[in-house]
């Protein structure tokens, strides 16, 4: 996991002639703490995609509903294609037609610690967590900061599950501190030009 090779999905799935998404063919990580971004896209169907980083690419997840704010609170989160690490700055529109089609915006980015651990309390490879289905992490974005988890409910580390869909759960974990509670959608607005969905559609869309 977390292999810039895991982009050949992402890559096989789009045109970049057409798409404004970046094809990760530069980027590779720098040092410090890695990234995350939770973006909202209003494709087929109106979802929060939450991606973090791991190695040279953001693992992902689809969130219907969004981060949760209240630890009793769990989160469905479907796993899809690895993104490269650009994509935390993508925000514009998707051309209708292409897979995902539709509008992006930043909802909220920074970094986050690990926090994994075995059961004699030392440090697990965060990779390796994902990989063995629960994997532990503070957020310190500009709306989203405390304490999550992500743990994997069915499918196993290939993705694979007997009706072909892995899930995870998003949890907020308690003693964390108080979370964010995700917004209307159509009413957020981009933590990184101010934008709300309609803007941006109105002013990056198609001519």
């Amino acid at each position: 996991m977390g292999d810039a090779n895991g982009l050949r999905d992402y890559r096989g799935k789009r045109d970049f002639g057409r798409t404004g998404e970046p094809s990760g063919r530069g980027a590779a990580a720098g040092e410090g703490r890695p990234r995350f971004v939770v973006q909202i896209h209003d494709a087929s169907t109106l979802h929060f995609d939450f991606r973090l980083q791991v190695g040279d690419v953001l693992k992902s997840w689809s969130v219907p509903k969004g981060p949760p704010a209240d630890p009793s609170d769990k989160r469905l989160a479907v796993p899809t294609e690895d993104h490269p690490l650009e994509y935390e700055e993508f925000e514009g529109v998707i051309p209708a037609g292409e897979y995902g089609g539709g509008t992006v915006i930043v909802w909220d980015r920074g970094d986050y610690e690990p926090l994994s651990h075995d059961r004699w309390g030392r440090p697990v490879d965060f990779a390796e967590s994902l990989a063995h289905g629960h994997a532990r992490f503070r957020l310190h974005g500009t709306k989203l900061r405390g304490e999550y988890a992500l743990t994997r409910f069915r499918g196993g580390p290939d993705g694979a599950a007997d009706d072909g869909e892995a899930a995870w759960l998003l949890v907020r974990t308690a003693g964390g501190g108080p979370g964010h509670a995700a917004p209307d959608p159509r009413r957020a607005r981009s933590a990184r030009t101010g934008r709300t969905l309609a803007r941006v559609a109105a002013e990056d869309g198609e001519e």
